[in-house]
């Protein structure tokens, strides 16, 4: 067990932390595990870089746990009307396409590499900045209703340019 893994670990068990307390509309707690959970992702690979603690095991579980985090806080906060359904749908949708696709070309014995992309990356600073930006706009400030609207088009922006990039990959790795 490596310590970025262990960060990982953690971070897994802050998500159902972080769904309760949504749920329960203790925003200000909500946001603040909802950071030590993305400072848990930093650090992990901070270290899994820094000191050579990169594992097999750690490449499946920090995206995983990132996933789960997003999804689970996107969710959460459906539920308590404070994030558009249609905007969880489509985060939800994308990656369950993603994992579809990589499903697929497996069974097919084509597996395609597991790497994120860049606007991949720029789509999930933009969904944990939106979860950010909800719970810290229901605890410590109140944000104008234009500023979620513009924070929920950047979020659904990046999240069908982001997944229409992982396809034009996955067809183009599927047709080698």
């Amino acid at each position: 067990m490596t310590i970025p893994n262990a960060l990982t670990l953690l971070r897994f068990c802050l998500i159902p932390l972080t769904v309760v307390l949504i749920q329960e509309r203790q925003f200000q707690i909500a946001f603040l595990v909802f950071v030590l959970a993305g400072l848990t992702d930093a650090v992990d690979g901070f270290i899994a870089r820094r000191f050579n603690q990169q594992s097999e095991l750690g490449a499946y579980l920090d995206p995983l746990a990132d996933k789960l985090l997003i999804a689970a806080s996107f969710v959460a906060l459906f539920a308590v009307q404070a994030m558009p359904y249609w905007l969880v749908v489509l985060v939800i949708f994308r990656d369950v396409m993603i994992v579809g696709a990589v499903a697929i070309a497996w069974l097919l014995n084509n597996p395609i590499p597991i790497e994120p992309l860049l606007i991949s990356k720029c789509n999930t600073a933009a969904q944990i900045s939106a979860v950010a930006f909800t719970l810290a706009a229901g605890s410590f400030f109140v944000a104008p209703a234009m500023s979620h609207q513009i924070v929920h088009l950047i979020v659904a922006l990046l999240t069908v340019l982001s997944v229409g990039a992982y396809f034009v990959k996955w067809f183009r790795h599927m047709a080698e």
